[in-house]
């Protein structure tokens, strides 16, 4: 904690100070769902997961994120005469689902995240439709959108102002908070195939431009963009190796660059 005062002494001059506005996601590489919503349905498969995510650990009020996603492609079922809805139970590891490519193929999704920093709070809703385009057979080029409606409220009680008794200021702004709703529309494209993958996304196209709700903050929703990629290469003894990158980017900070190495053991181990 000292090292942190020191720090807020040496830029308690500066006037502007910029922090995150989107969710962080750690594990994107497991997930890239999250990140691009051209993701979407890469595996036929029907895909949910619920995850989170801790910021600085031992501040208080630290940012955090915790999300349940699901997508699947249209379409995707057994043949009528081979379809058995009863309950498959089966022994041994259950390794990765394949990445199909070569055809055309529709998925759906859908994305809840609770995301609080701070005396902020914000909770999302999103649907997600994508269109997956064979560029050849062995890679696909997909195209998806959201729509997401965000809730974005104040919390007064973690706000730490001295003498807010005596703050007219501060008292009105109290006063006046509400929750603040806005609409939001976010896309993606997405190459990939059984070896690589890369993308590019776009979130929060509309900015403020859709709003509703009686809160007063002024949360100026900024759009965000991101880059992502990585490469499968295979070692010996069934073993992969998974280098990838994820570049954000929105105005007026600098771009951040995140790098990630996957380990991989016969498709069911990871680290």
């Amino acid at each position: 904690m000292k090292i942190a005062t020191i720090i807020l002494i040496l830029f308690g001059g500066a006037k502007i100070v910029f922090s995150q506005q989107m969710p962080q996601y750690s594990q994107y590489l497991r997930n890239q769902f999250m990140v691009n919503p051209a993701a979407a349905g890469v595996y036929d498969f029907n895909d949910v997961t619920v995850s989170g995510r801790m910021q600085w650990m031992g501040f208080t009020n630290a940012p955090s994120t915790m999300y349940a996603s699901a997508s699947m492609p249209l379409g995707h079922r057994k043949p009528r005469e081979s379809y058995n809805p009863s309950l498959h139970i089966s022994s041994g590891p259950i390794r990765n689902p394949e990445i199909k490519t070569g055809k055309m193929k529709h998925a759906v999704g859908g994305q809840i995240v609770a995301d609080q920093y701070g005396a902020f709070r914000q909770i999302q809703f999103s649907g997600t439709y994508a269109i997956h385009l064979p560029l050849t057979k062995k890679i696909n080029l997909s195209f998806g959108t959201k729509v997401e409606v965000s809730s974005h409220s104040f919390l007064s009680d973690r706000a730490v102002v001295i003498d807010a008794p005596t703050d007219n200021t501060y008292s009105n702004f109290i006063v006046n908070q509400g929750t603040r709703n806005f609409l939001n529309i976010g896309t993606g494209l997405y190459a990939y195939s059984s070896k690589f993958f890369v993308g590019v996304s776009a979130d929060q196209l509309t900015k403020g431009m859709v709003a509703f709700g009686s809160g007063t903050a002024n949360f100026d929703p900024r759009m965000h963009f991101n880059f992502l990629g990585g490469y499968k290469i295979g070692l010996k003894n069934d073993m992969t190796l998974t280098p990838a990158f994820l570049v954000k980017f929105a105005k007026p900070v600098f771009p951040t660059i995140e790098g990630s190495l996957q380990f991989e053991y016969k498709e069911w181990i990871w680290a």
